[in-house]
């Protein structure tokens, strides 16, 4: 497995769309980039800007609900890739059992960027997906207010129809 950091959170300008970027810590530079919903994205830039809802969202519900059963989020895994669709896994620790639960990657990430557990993405992953960025877009996203800016702007431009096939 490659650990990786989440880099940056963006909106893809030619498809309108949210963007993770998950960046390994240590090799060759490589990134995945993952499409992933404006509510997953929103939730995730709060999160990364420590904005505190009035009520709680639906990962936080989450942090909560694995603390009050007595484990912890101990990593995250970005599996596989099959069919265009990402697929992670939670791996929650509870005394010494590791219990696996499969996860869209943007509720994995969600959640691993909430209780500050690592991620990793698979190495066959990040060999065939994996791409190395320009400069200027490896760079962190330096300013949280820009980024929550960026999507609500995004938010502020999506249709219903948008989401139509």
């Amino acid at each position: 497995m490659v650990e990786v950091r989440l880099s940056a959170v963006r909106v893809d300008l030619q498809s309108n769309t949210p963007v993770l970027l998950l960046a390994e810590t240590t090799g060759i530079g490589r990134t995945l980039p993952i499409f992933v919903g404006a509510p997953e994205a929103t939730a995730i830039a709060f999160a990364i800007q420590g904005i505190v809802p009035p009520r709680p969202m639906t990962h936080d519900l989450l942090v909560e609900v694995v603390s009050s059963l007595g484990a912890r989020v101990e990593r995250i895994v970005i599996t596989e890739l099959r069919e265009k669709t990402y697929y992670a896994e939670l791996h929650l620790r509870q005394a010494t059992e590791l219990v696996v639960v499969s996860s869209r990657p943007s509720d994995a990430v969600a959640l691993a960027v909430r209780t500050g557990s690592p991620m990793f993405v698979a190495d066959d992953l990040m060999d065939t997906e994996g791409i190395v960025l320009p400069e200027e877009e490896e760079e962190e996203q330096s300013n949280p207010e820009e980024l929550v800016g960026e999507f609500r702007q995004f938010l502020d431009s999506i249709r219903p129809e948008d989401f139509s096939s």
